[in-house]
């Protein structure tokens, strides 16, 4: 037979017990939400390097196809160099590219991220 519970005798955890493990949960976030935010930051720098790699290259195969550097980034995607316009992963939008006039004045040579923020090396987004 089973043990029965008297009227008073209700069981449970107590406040302490709870007050500890609430704690517990409240130090192992503290430590897992810096990290996550890192992550975060570190996957997108990933992004940006990679956008900035293929429309680099792409400028670099239009300039050696047609001996003059593109209009636009647009004129890349007019022209099938890249398939669309790559969204800016700390901007999130498309249209914040900053576009470098080539020395010669003749279209772009060279493309940054229109992001005014900080790199984790200490470099800002938009000099990479």
């Amino acid at each position: 037979m089973g043990r029965r519970i008297r009227v008073g005798e209700a069981r449970g955890f107590t406040l302490i017990e709870l007050m500890v493990v609430l704690t517990i949960m409240a130090i192992l976030v503290s430590i897992a939400v810096p990290r996550y935010m890192n992550s975060l930051t570190k996957a997108r720098e990933a992004a940006l390097l990679e956008d900035l790699y293929i429309m680099r290259d792409a400028i670099d195969k239009h300039y050696a196809d047609t001996n003059e550097y593109p209009s636009s980034i647009q004129g890349l995607v007019d022209k099938k160099y890249i398939r669309t316009v790559p969204v800016d992963p700390f901007t999130d939008k498309s249209d914040t590219w900053v576009e470098v006039e080539s020395e010669e004045g003749n279209g772009i040579s060279d493309v940054h991220s229109g992001s005014p923020g900080v790199g984790r090396n200490a470099v800002p987004y938009n000099e990479w």
